[in-house]
């Protein structure tokens, strides 16, 4: 090629302009091997190259409209059904380019005009990473940072649906709505600083066992609470409304619900999650592990789903034909891709001995349902797997029709995004005052307060002259934003949220770390007798919990607790201890110290997690923050976490897990949480606690299931009319506090009789209230029989059944009678 021809060639100038940067530098590499260039040349067209670049700060994109070879091709058509433009398109590819695109980072196709595309990016609580771009942030790019929310399980403890939502929804921008993690995702990818837009979040598994290190990534142990948060972020980050069903084809971003499914161990004692193997009951997977993922898909939409490394019962998810096609697709009606877990192809090969070949690794996968490997294995094996006849070429081209109709929903194939409703979307709406404003909302919504004696808390702001802050998390920033966390916009340590109510502060440290190797408990005491109250902040950060790594006890450090005890003994008055941490902690021994006056939780709180804990701490927020999750004492680490049971085994000493079936003590219960006001309740009289579904016992399981005249009837045989019925439920709650706040309430299920199987109690509904000082509200809930008064059987199936049901608030209770 010529130089003339080089600088006459617009069609190849119009190539290099729908490139990104690796893919430009791999096309020049080739282009230089191949025509022998010399170095004058070469020098001369990277010019070239670099002009076009700085002149075209563009997201990639295909179809570009001045590319004359693909322009006329029907897959650039948006006016033509997705189906069709993407049936055009992969009749249009190689073998060797559909292989291609089988990994999360999908390398371009030049002669279509196709970018690359990375699949694999986070945004768990803030966009978090972008693999293509180092450690989230291009180092050169004008996007240096976003918005970091609390971590996920602190965020739960709200138990506001509209709040989850609104950590995707911020405002409304060009009468289109947007959201704060897909608004400052599109921002990033405007600035030409990412190469895809699908995001590997939420996190929905149950956090079935305390010691999980990645239950912080979760809305806690209730697959109510589970499945409402699904539905909320992903309505959200994809663009739908809150009450869902405006999305049509079109993503503003893409949210993938993981890891389906029953996925809850990381790295305990040796049994690590590649190897292995949940066995689980069909009971548990319909009332505990699959009733989030079902409802992610059903209700939100969600538009990707990444399965699982372990296997379930033998099976590895990823190889799972009737969890991926039959349950996901035919039965839920999934219209999306599902990735697999890092490496988790081959690991069914490597690692679990599945598959006894990587082609029949790869076959497996494919067939079940999988669309796209994060990893190379489909890369590597899948021709070899297709020229062995183990793999039809067919399924390629399924798992194709998936991951390019999710790439033309979120429009790349509809010409230049930055001229499409997103594409005004710059910079400066990252890190936005909007956005840092609703971080702050949600950590000061969110936190709990366990323990307030004495009335201790809230500090007088007018009155409080001194104040010591010690603990080895009072002043760590990175503590508080927790896992899968990018660079903040900015973060107020609790050192510094207080520092902005109290001139005479004092800090120490009193550890080297949160494991306490070595305390200064000597110092510590020191400064909290030089101060009018102390505030002590301790808990656990990711060297103690993460991904990959397993707590094995629920205490914290023994020269933690230590020091916790010495200084508050030492302290004028009764301390404040406060714990950052994602899982529960059992502190039974500072729940009853009478020298420790309050105890607050306040999670992984996120960039403005220490502001909200000094609004509280002085009164300037009342909180009203309840526990996502169980906290157990110490002594339930004698049950091994690899067992999935849910329900408990009395005979064996089995205790059951999380508050719908454990039997044993608690250091807190799920949804204890304090205010500084007082609450009532009162359930108002119904017009009808009688509900008629007048079925016949039709099916031989269901009459040998009745016991003293009482029907357990499948919920699939009562029928859609009679389940459409609604029971309307009215509860009266009053602030007698002198402090507005808000307040959950949590409506919770259980039957008469509990045992065989049946939950202790389950959560049903949940609404926050915002009540003044005296003020009351009536708060309206409306059940299903169908839906909340059911449970499973041992065949895995939801049943309800006939006599008395509680409906229970606080320590309130109304009766509901089902005659079936």
């Amino acid at each position: 090629m010529s130089e003339s021809r080089w600088n006459e060639n617009s069609d190849l100038v119009g190539l290099i302009k729908t490139l990104t940067l690796p893919a430009l530098y791999f096309t020049a590499q080739k282009i230089v091997t191949k025509m022998k260039l010399k170095y004058p040349f070469v020098l001369i067209h990277i010019s070239t190259v670099v002009f076009i670049l700085a002149e075209s700060s563009r997201p990639p994109f295909a179809c570009d409209s001045s590319h004359p070879l693909t322009k006329s091709y029907p897959f650039c058509k948006p006016t033509l059904p997705i189906n069709q433009r993407v049936q055009d398109l992969i009749s249009r590819l190689t073998l060797d380019e559909k292989i291609s695109q089988l990994v999360n980072s999908a390398p371009p196709i030049p002669r279509l005009g196709i970018p690359e595309y990375e699949w694999w990016s986070e945004a768990l609580h803030g966009v978090a990473y972008f693999p293509t771009l180092h450690t989230g942030m291009s180092l050169n790019g004008t996007i240096q940072s976003a918005t970091s929310f609390p971590q996920v399980i602190l965020t739960a403890a709200s138990f506001d649906v509209h709040l989850w939502y609104r950590i995707g929804q911020a405002s409304i921008y060009n009468d289109h709505f947007l959201f704060a993690v897909g608004r400052e995702a599109r921002a990033i990818y405007n600035a030409g600083q990412a190469t895809g837009m699908t995001f590997w979040a939420p996190n929905i598994n149950i956090f079935r066992d305390p010691r999980w290190g990645r239950g912080q990534e979760t809305p806690g142990e209730d697959p109510v609470v589970t499945g409402k948060y699904a539905v909320s972020f992903v309505r959200g980050i994809q663009g739908d409304t809150f009450e869902g069903g405006k999305l049509g084809h079109h993503l503003q971003a893409s949210a993938c619900c993981k890891h389906f499914t029953a996925y809850d161990l990381d790295n305990w004692k040796g049994v690590n999650r590649f190897v292995f193997n949940a066995k689980v009951s069909l009971q548990d997977l319909a009332d505990t592990y699959m009733p989030p993922f079902r409802s992610c898909i059903e209700e939100g939409k969600a538009s990707g789903i990444m399965c699982a490394y372990n296997r379930v019962n033998g099976i590895p998810n990823c190889a799972d034909y009737n969890l991926l096609s039959k349950t996901a697709r035919a039965q839920w009606g999934f219209n999306g891709y599902i990735t697999s877990d890092c490496d988790a192809v081959s690991i069914i090969h490597e690692e679990q001995g599945y598959a006894k070949l990587p082609e029949d690794a790869v076959a497996d996968v494919l067939k079940a349902g999988m669309d796209v490997n994060c990893g190379n294995y489909l890369k590597n094996y899948t021709k070899s797997a297709v020229v062995k006849r183990k793999l039809p070429i067919s399924e390629i081209d399924r798992a194709l029709h998936n991951l390019f109709s999710v790439r033309m929903r979120l429009g790349l194939f509809d010409g230049n995004p930055l001229q499409q409703p997103f594409g005004k979307i710059g910079p400066d709406q990252v890190c936005s005052q909007e956005h840092q404003n609703l971080a702050l909302e949600a950590a000061r919504n969110s936190i709990v307060l366990l323990k307030n004696n004495y009335r201790l808390l809230p500090f007088s702001k007018a009155k409080t002259a001194s104040l010591a802050v010690i603990g080895p998390n009072a002043n760590s920033a990175k503590t508080l934003l927790g896992n899968y966390a990018g660079p903040p916009c900015k973060t107020v340590t609790p050192l510094q949220g207080l520092q902005r109510y109290v001139k005479d502060i004092t800090y120490h440290p009193g550890c080297n770390a949160v494991n306490c190797s070595y305390a200064l408990t000597d110092q510590a005491v020191k400064v909290a007798k030089g101060a009018e109250y102390v505030v002590l902040v301790m808990g656990l950060d990711q060297t103690q919990e993460r991904e990959e790594l397993d707590r094995v006890d629920l205490v914290l450090s023994p020269k933690q607790q230590n020091l916790i005890s010495i200084v508050a003994r030492a302290a004028k008055n009764p301390v404040v201890l406060v714990l950052l941490s994602g899982g529960p902690v059992d502190i039974s021994f500072a729940k009853y110290d009478k020298h420790i006056g309050s105890i607050l939780w306040a999670g992984y709180p996120g960039e403005a997690g220490g502001l909200a804990l000094a609004e509280i701490i002085f009164g300037d927020h009342n909180p009203g923050g309840r526990l996502p999750v169980t906290w157990y004492p110490q002594s339930f680490v004698k049950v091994p976490m690899t067992d999935m049971r849910m329900r408990p085994e009395p005979s064996s000493g089995y205790p059951g897990r999380t508050y719908r079936f454990y039997q044993g003590q608690k250091v807190f219960e799920f949804g204890y949480g304090l205010s500084y006001s007082n609450y009532s309740y009162e359930f108002l009289p119904v017009a009808q606690n009688m509900v008629y579904l007048n079925h016949p016992v039709k099916s031989p399981k269901a009459e040998l299931e009745n016991s003293n005249a009482l029907k357990h009837v499948p919920v699939s045989e009562i029928g859609t009319e009679l389940c459409s019925k609604r029971i309307p439920v009215t509860v009266r709650a009053q602030n007698h506090g002198d402090m507005a706040g808000r307040h959950p309430l949590l409506l919770f299920v259980r039957s008469a009789k509990a045992g065989n199987g049946r939950p202790e109690k389950q959560l049903v509904a949940f609404q926050s209230v915002i009540l003044n000082a005296g003020e009351r509200a009536d708060v309206e809930f409306e059940l299903s029989p169908c839906e909340h008064l059911s449970t499973a059987n041992e065949d895995g199936l939801m049943v309800i059944k006939e006599g008395s049901h509680f409906l229970s608030i606080e320590d309130k209770e109304s009766e509901i009678t089902v005659i079936l």
